[in-house]
């Protein structure tokens, strides 16, 4: 039954986001993605990785992409064909491009080039705020933590280098976390209206989840539908300005229907000669950014 009320329709496609590819049977999924496929040579094969997919199986995960790779490598070649190789990951809810490595030589070579930071990245966030400043790199490495809270999770958050004291307000060094991670971040707002911002952003280190947690508390611009980061103690949905869940047609108690908008954009790789791969943001994505009146920058 689809609902006729447009508002009802687009609520029921957010809801879906998540559950649609976990049921399907492994060879429709392989299709799917055969389908998504943007580029290939002899060495690799570039998807527009979609969203709600996870890259790697785990309890209550019944698809992924790892599970399909030698069907998806059957369907591209032929019936002997080697298995694809994964090269890099990308959160179950990010969506773009994603590249897969047709033998474990060209593999272990495109992880090389990501490891040594060889490989230029561009995402899309439509985040909640505004940065201050617009543009600029966020630099603060980043640990792994248990949340003690009434259901104790662990989450990734900040591991400053630096304080301010509270008693001159002077900038202080303080001891390094032994755990942390450098996490070096660009970013760049490309648009801003309805209390939120579309920001172009570029991960110079791969640490996880580490856009959101920079975006998040680096520069208190949680990416909208992150319901992880946008608090720290509580496990619960995002809570939205009023101006935006308007333009969103949503109400707060929806809010957790949001999908996180996180779209890796563009993704250049240097093989040989520079390959270059841009995948358009998914129709959610797209549709999102016209509600909040947000324009996409002409590229």
């Amino acid at each position: 039954q689809i609902p006729k009320d447009p508002t009802q329709r687009w609520l029921r496609e957010l809801a879906a986001l998540s559950q649609q590819l976990q049921q399907v049977h492994p060879n429709v999924l392989a299709k799917i993605l055969r389908q998504r496929t943007v580029y290939q040579n002899e060495e690799i094969v570039v998807i527009d990785k979609p969203y709600g997919l996870p890259v790697h199986g785990g309890p209550g995960i019944k698809n992924c992409i790892a599970d399909v790779l030698p069907i998806l490598a059957k369907m591209l070649e032929n019936m002997k064909a080697e298995p694809l190789h994964l090269c890099h990951r990308l959160d179950k809810e990010t969506t773009g491009v994603m590249v897969l490595a047709r033998s474990k030589e060209a593999a272990e070579k495109i992880r090389v080039l990501f490891k040594t930071r060889q490989v230029e990245k561009v995402y899309w966030a439509i985040v909640l705020g505004d940065p201050d400043p617009v543009e600029g790199v966020v630099e603060i490495p980043i640990v792994e933590k248990e949340v003690q809270s009434h259901q104790s999770h662990y989450k990734m958050t900040l591991a400053p280098n630096y304080r301010l004291c509270p008693e001159d307000g002077k900038v202080m060094k303080i001891r390094k976390n032994r755990n942390a991670e450098r996490a070096v971040t660009r970013y760049r707002r490309l648009a801003s209206a309805s209390a939120c911002s579309l920001l172009e952003l570029q991960p110079i280190t791969g640490v996880k989840h580490q856009i959101r947690v920079h975006l998040a508390y680096g520069l208190g611009c949680p990416i909208l539908g992150d319901h992880k980061y946008s608090h720290w103690s509580k496990l619960a949905p995002q809570k939205l300005p009023e101006l935006t869940l308007r333009r969103l047609k949503l109400e707060q108690s929806k809010a957790r229907h949001l999908p996180l908008h996180l779209h890796a954009h563009r993704l250049c790789l240097p093989l040989g000669q520079p390959l270059d791969f841009v995948c358009k943001p998914p129709v959610f994505f797209q549709k999102t950014l016209r509600k909040l009146e947000l324009d996409i920058p002409k590229d």
